[in-house]
């Protein structure tokens, strides 16, 4: 399991400059917060973060809704281990959790929220195929998944802006970001209304935000008969 792991920054070394690489260069806090808005998060009991980072958006997300249980997933222990200080340091309560995304061990229908940020990007098609499945299990029906990562340079600009992510994260786990195939990728794992809801020009390309519905139990047998033919479809373009 450990050889599929790959470091926020790629580089073990690096994660203490996490944070202020990311402020700097993602708009960070601006698509956080956006983020946080569109999951209407004020509605929530339990909201899960996969690759929760240093918890940043689980802080700001608690300081809309004090009431929700507010758990964050990630498989680096350096990471957690500043999100419990920065929890500490802003007085909120966070429950932080080291696992991997595609094997979350949480029972199903748990959340009513999940969140992922600038993870995504890190996993191979399989894996991100995987854990997509692994959040719609632990959604409940009508849950609700709010991504934000890379995703289709909308601009010549972005385009080579994208380039040092491509290469430094690799090209055989951005290429679906890149292509803008992220969205199919959720569809396919059955959830419906699948939207891009905005975009950020950012010093490293197009960070898009993505939001998608896990159907209620009458509608989750049609769609995962869709699943499959969206992987094909995904398939073809690659």
């Amino acid at each position: 399991m450990r050889k599929r792991y790959v470091p926020a920054l790629g580089y073990d070394l690096l994660t203490p400059l996490y944070d202020p690489l990311v402020r700097v260069t993602t708009r960070e806090i601006d698509f956080k917060r956006r983020l946080v808005e569109e999951s209407r998060i004020g509605a929530a009991r339990d909201v899960l973060d996969v690759g929760c980072g240093t918890g940043t958006l689980l802080i700001l997300a608690r300081q809309r809704s004090k009431s929700m249980k507010a758990i964050g997933l990630d498989g680096d222990w350096q990471v957690l281990r500043i999100a419990k200080s920065k929890a500490k340091k802003y007085a909120e309560e966070l429950n932080l959790v080291q696992a991997f995304s595609f094997d979350i061990p949480f029972a199903d229908c748990s959340f009513d929220r999940v969140f992922s940020s600038l993870m995504l990007h890190h996993l191979t098609r399989p894996e991100k195929v995987q854990t997509l499945r692994e959040i719609f299990r632990i959604l409940r029906p009508n849950g609700e998944l709010h991504v934000a990562d890379w995703g289709r340079p909308h601009n010549l600009l972005m385009r080579v802006l994208s380039i040092p992510v491509i290469f430094g994260d690799g090209l055989n786990r951005t290429t679906d970001n890149i292509k803008g195939l992220l969205p199919a990728l959720i569809q396919s794992a059955g959830f419906e209304g699948v939207s891009e809801k905005a975009r950020f020009s950012t010093m490293f390309g197009t960070l898009s935000i993505y939001s998608a519905r896990k159907p209620d139990a009458v509608s989750e047998v049609r769609h995962s008969a869709q699943s499959g033919l969206a992987l094909d479809v995904i398939d073809r373009i690659r």
